[in-house]
């Protein structure tokens, strides 16, 4: 039944992507648009009207994009100089400080939230902070840690570490406090010390609540990124579709578009299967 259902589904998805697809090359075929009248504006001309590059409307075609998707996917990683680098080393930049903020709010977040969680008197403590904390846009702390830093690759990665903390730092909190009392009491039942009661009962216990913490922090993360690097420059998916929008090249900012939501899912993925090896059933 189960099968069926993720073989009805999966069929399902397949013919809204093919009719997507239909609907977008129609709506930018020039032949289906209405011819333009008169010269061109200068923003129409910046835009690319006019020209064969793109259809009248502006936009690329999904055979224009996939033509430059091919001819990027074949040489990833080539480096032509400091601003022209293939999608491969660009999205590893990205990757590279996604995953380092990541785990360095990792570092300090599971353990704090696991404190936080077990003593009520530190819940309470630590609340109003984080309340605070929390609702800051990661971005509004950009111009303070370049300010302090003065080194844009790490006030980025101090971005991601500042938005990645929260998500963990509170379901591992929530997911120790959770812990049902009786487990608790068959641990000191038989004796146990607090500290293998942390890890022989609480851990395993929280353990999906910590993860699924994990999992919204690393989807923030990859959100908090793009834009970081749109500021910060130099380096990174962010950057590259900034400097293509310069460039006028919309089917690159579209194929970049479409490689952070692939690389965004394969994060969020890889967790929820790591998910899947703590869970168990009551």
């Amino acid at each position: 039944m189960l099968s069926n259902l993720n073989f009805r589904a999966t069929v399902l998805s397949l013919v809204m992507l093919v009719v997507f697809l239909g609907v977008w090359q129609l709506a930018t075929a020039p032949e289906v648009l209405a011819p333009q009248q008169g010269e061109l504006s200068e923003y129409e001309r910046l835009m690319g009207g006019g020209t064969d590059r793109t259809s009248s409307s502006g936009i690329p075609a999904p055979t224009q994009v996939f033509s430059h998707a091919f001819s990027e996917l074949s040489n990833p990683f080539y480096d032509a100089g400091p601003n022209d680098k293939g999608i491969g080393i660009q999205l590893a930049y990205s990757i590279y400080r996604v995953l380092l903020g990541f785990a360095l709010a990792a570092l300090i977040a599971i353990p704090l939230g696991f404190v936080i969680g077990m003593s009520p008197l530190l819940n309470k403590a630590f609340d109003p902070y984080i309340q605070i904390l929390k609702p800051i846009s990661p971005l509004a702390w950009m111009p303070l840690a370049l300010f302090v830093i003065r080194d844009s690759n790490m006030s980025a990665i101090f971005v991601i570490f500042i938005c990645s903390i929260w998500p963990m730092l509170v379901n591992t909190a929530y997911g120790v406090a959770s812990v049902r009392n009786d487990w608790l009491n068959v641990a000191k039942t038989h004796q146990l010390s607090n500290l293998r009661t942390a890890f022989t009962v609480i851990l395993p216990a929280a353990a999906p609540t910590i993860l699924t913490g994990m999992r919204i922090s690393i989807g923030i993360a990859w959100l908090v990124i793009v834009a970081a690097e749109m500021l910060v420059g130099g380096t990174g998916i962010g950057y590259y579709i900034w400097n293509e929008w310069n460039n006028l090249d919309l089917a690159s900012v579209i194929f970049a578009i479409i490689m952070i939501g692939i690389v965004g899912f394969l994060l969020d993925a890889s967790l929820a299967q790591a998910t899947k090896f703590v869970r168990y059933a009551d």
